[in-house]
């Protein structure tokens, strides 16, 4: 076992998550920062992932985690009960029972690079990037080039292979044999950022949790040409930042991997945790005989 130093404190460890993911960066209706935990509190144990469920909070104290760092707001919206018949106050009152600290980092991280969209693109091997919009002062999403062009279908395996595997897939709009070499990016939801997709020049717009009505309005504005459309699910999209993050916040509080040279004060772990909350899809493509559409 490494000799362990003295441990950070809370307050420490919120300053390094902000120097990385300025709070001033989120969006105006985001809710980032330290939620639950006492500045002065001892942190030896970090656990990050992406959402703040009732079963992460209990992997959390499972493990003696210190503080639960997600990228999804536990408190996004007006709540004015913690009492633990809801599940939100269940959770609050789990944290503090537990002594963990929660801290959030969920627009601003997004917005950072690297960030959400910057770690999908670089899993992709995007090259010449650059955002695709801007958020604020910040700039959002990625646009970049495949060093080879491919066919839509190839593309969306490749984007299977980067991607944490999930219960739906991913669902594509446009034809299978389509070339694919410019792509954009957008992690989480961006059924907003489709004129911004479509000004960029992308043959293909990846991103998640798209509604019927926008992307067919898309599609349309297309005239069924580029940019095609790709909704590759937020879980898969997101939670492939979060070992970036978690070697980012150990970095800038100069710690190294368990088993390096000097002593150890934090331990950084990544949930074991799947919070994708759909479990299985049926009857997808299934040929209507007296049709032979699709269900």
């Amino acid at each position: 076992m490494p000799e362990q130093a003295p441990a950070l404190v809370l307050g420490a460890v919120v300053d390094a998550l902000e120097r990385l993911w300025p709070p001033a960066d989120a969006a105006e209706w985001d809710r980032v920062g330290l939620v639950t935990g006492d500045p002065e509190q001892p942190v030896r144990r970090v656990l990050f992932a992406l959402d703040p469920t009732l079963a992460v909070i209990e992997e959390a104290a499972a493990w003696g985690a210190d503080l639960l760092v997600t990228h999804h707001p536990l408190l996004l919206r007006g709540v004015h009960s913690v009492a633990t018949t809801t599940a939100k106050g269940a959770s609050v009152t789990a944290l503090l029972r537990a002594g963990c600290a929660l801290y959030v980092a969920h627009t601003n991280a997004d917005v950072a690079d690297p960030g959400v969209s910057t770690v999908i693109a670089d899993a992709l091997g995007l090259t010449a990037q650059r955002p695709l919009t801007t958020i604020g002062s910040c700039g959002a999403g990625r646009v970049g080039e495949l060093a080879v062009p491919v066919s839509l279908a190839d593309f969306a395996d490749l984007l299977v292979e980067a991607l944490p595997p999930t219960a739906g897939g991913v669902r594509v709009s446009g034809p299978g044999g389509a070339t694919v070499r410019r792509v954009a990016v957008m992690g989480g939801s961006g059924d907003d950022q489709f004129d911004a997709a479509r000004a960029s020049g992308a043959d293909v717009y990846v991103t998640a949790d798209l509604r019927h009505h926008p992307v067919l309005e898309a599609r349309e504005e297309a005239r069924d040409g580029t940019p095609y459309v790709i909704d590759a699910g937020h879980w898969a999209m997101e939670s492939l930042w979060l070992a970036t993050g978690l070697e980012q916040l150990l970095a800038a509080l100069g710690e190294q991997p368990t088993g390096g040279p000097t002593p150890t004060r934090v331990e950084g772990r990544l949930s074991g945790l799947r919070t994708e909350p759909w479990t299985f899809v049926a009857g997808v493509n299934r040929a209507r005989p007296e049709t032979g559409g699709v269900s």
